[in-house]
């Protein structure tokens, strides 16, 4: 056996320590992550904590332990990287959020969800990008570019609804978790979108360019939930076709996952909201695909992308609790304490002013619609302050996003950028800790259990389903009867738009869709 020569043993003994400077953050961390669910299910009967407040309490434990290990000089197990949570934390978080998605409820109050989360962004973005430009400077903030203010608006429109979803119970109040869900998912889809297209405006032309990012936002709106619709129908042909399960379960559950991950990094590859193409490929995998597998891997399936969103929402939040004590941060921060709790004060009445200026007037009339729709289910005052609460919440999108505006590779050395990371830990923060705390009282005062079972009949009750085998048109039957039918067609669709266009696509998709992509026949289908 020859001896290891002289000269080579300071180049491993380097090696070795730069592997095990890498192992010793990663194993830390997977420690703690490990402590939060454990902590998390020693306090699940508790009526005032959750997932997400567990998670950034101990992340705030955690970072005191380590500036103390430390002496000062940093809070972090691991750097904040923004391409590590766009490219492995988000996905499976947006893609089990609509693969899980009780589609029939979504789509039956589709027209409302899109008010709130779409239309209501918009809102919210104006209120706050209009009050920040106006408060900032004279809370002596200076340096900021109208992209910044836009981004700012975009940033903190970004809603986190986990706290309250934790709380309702979809059998006892389905219209309420489906409006509070359906917004959510949305919210944080169109959030990111109007984010791009705002990162792509230029300023300075402004004046002749008003409608662009508005344009720039339909075209990635579109564009992404096409790309989505074309891989999940994709890959519900494939293992239609192919019928994977006959010879192994593991393959169509990892062609799933697989082709998921692969939607959301095409969109990212074109330029597109991999947010949106990933949540809509999650949709139409639950409704095809998912039916063309095995038993035993619809079970796995589903456990598998919720466990993953799980973990990576529980990552972000434990991240957020340490970098909350971030000291370079901090110390960067040119501002007098006084002007930074007029900040975090006027962004915390901002997100409040811009939930409450979309929340009340489009639940009007979005009851204004269904009373003239004939519809039985409406949202009451008691429902629309919550779904006003569920959304004052800010979390992991929020965080994201400002990492991406205000840094590099999670590394600043401007003071203003620094603030602006600091304002978002905070509101963050704060919107997590006092509103979630809030939460779970709130919600067992508005709604008590009793009353909510009172409530399921009326909520779940609409226009009579009529039967679904009857032809759009037949050439069976004579013209005037086609005719008579498409006049009941078209007065039906001006009544009740959205229970028309639900129960015509019902109808294509049993004849058409089902037979080529998959999934149960007949009126066992839930869209």
């Amino acid at each position: 056996m020859g001896m290891v020569p002289l000269n080579l043993i300071p180049e491993a003994a380097r090696n070795l320590a730069h592997d095990h400077a890498q192992v010793v953050p990663i194993s830390l961390f997977v420690a703690v992550l490990c402590l939060c669910l454990v902590i998390g299910q020693l306090l699940e009967e508790n009526r005032w904590v959750n997932e997400s407040i567990v998670a950034i309490i101990v992340g705030c434990i955690a970072g005191i332990i380590l500036l103390l290990i430390t002496k000062g000089k940093s809070s972090h197990i691991l750097t904040f990287n923004e391409e590590l949570f766009f490219i492995y934390l988000l996905p499976p978080i947006i893609f089990n959020a609509g693969f899980q998605v009780k589609k029939k409820q979504f789509f039956h109050n589709f027209l409302t969800i899109m008010l709130f989360g779409v239309i209501g962004v918009f809102i919210s973005t104006t209120v706050i990008t209009c009050g920040s430009w106006w408060l900032f400077p004279k809370l002596k903030l200076l340096g900021l570019s109208g992209r910044d203010y836009l981004a700012i608006g975009t940033i903190f429109s970004s809603t986190d609804t986990v706290c309250t979803l934790q709380v309702l119970h979809q059998d006892e109040t389905p219209l309420l978790y489906s409006l509070v869900f359906g917004e959510g998912v949305v919210n944080d889809a169109t959030s990111v979108v109007l984010f791009h297209a705002v990162q792509k405006l230029d300023v300075s032309r402004f004046s002749g360019k008003t409608f662009r990012v508005i344009g720039d936002f339909l075209y990635l709106f579109l564009s992404s939930t096409g790309l989505g619709v074309v891989t999940g129908l994709l890959t519900a042909y494939i293992l239609r076709t192919l019928s994977f399960g006959r010879h192994s379960s593991v393959r169509e559950i990892a062609l799933m996952m697989l082709m998921a991950y692969l939607s959301y990094m095409l969109a990212e590859l074109f330029d597109l909201s991999g947010i949106l193409t990933v949540f809509f490929c999650g949709i139409l995998m639950s409704h095809y695909a998912w039916h063309n597998v095995t038993e035993t891997s619809r079970i796995t399936t589903r456990h598998v992308f919720a466990t993953m969103s799980f973990i990576a929402e529980t990552f972000i939040f434990l991240y957020v609790g340490m970098d909350a004590l971030d000291i370079e941060k901090w110390k960067m921060t040119e501002l007098s304490y006084g002007n930074l709790m007029g900040i975090y004060s006027s962004l915390i009445l901002l997100i409040l002013l811009g939930r409450a200026a979309f929340v009340f007037p489009l639940s009007a009339l979005a009851n204004y619609m269904s009373t003239h729709a004939n519809q039985a289910s409406s949202i009451t005052f008691k429902h629309q302050i919550i779904i006003w609460w569920a959304g004052l919440m800010r979390g992991a999108v929020s965080i994201a996003l400002a990492f991406k505006q205000f840094t590099f590779s999670g590394v600043t050395s401007d003071p203003v950028n620094a603030t602006m990371i600091t304002n978002t830990i905070i509101v963050v923060l704060f919107s997590t800790l006092v509103f979630g705390f809030l939460t779970k009282p709130l919600i067992r005062y508005l709604l008590p259990h009793s009353a909510t079972r009172k409530s399921i009949r009326h909520e779940e009750s609409g226009p009579p389903v009529e039967d679904l085998n009857l032809p759009l048109l037949s050439l069976e039957e004579s013209a005037a009867t086609n005719i008579s039918r498409a006049k009941e067609s078209l007065t039906m669709l001006i009544e009740s738009p959205v229970f028309t266009i639900h129960r015509y696509w019902r109808k294509f998709d049993d004849a058409y869709m089902r037979p080529i992509f998959g999934g149960p026949c007949g009126n066992q289908s839930q869209c």
